[in-house]
């Protein structure tokens, strides 16, 4: 579920990896990797990371976590409502 999240969301937000990684607070030097890593499934970041991912993509973190796809995009509809 992350892995396929993060990166349509990236996409979504015009962002690279590395450009992700970086607003995200990752160093510079291993942004692109770590982020590679993470839509790969190859690691998993950890609360923290995807909550700043979240933040910078301008998503709730719980989209990252919803386990049904349905109810994904429920949360993203409901937070583009809000605003």
């Amino acid at each position: 579920m992350l892995p396929q999240r993060l990166k349509e969301a990236r996409l979504r937000a015009g962002l690279s990896q590395q450009r992700l990684g970086v607003l995200a607070g990752i160093d510079e030097s291993t942004a692109s990797a770590r982020m590679n890593q993470y839509e790969r499934g190859v690691h998993t970041p950890d609360f923290d990371l995807a909550c700043r991912l979240a933040t910078v993509l301008d998503i709730p973190a719980s989209y990252f976590y919803t386990v049904e796809d349905e109810l994904a995009e429920l949360v993203l509809n409901f937070r583009s409502t809000k605003k």
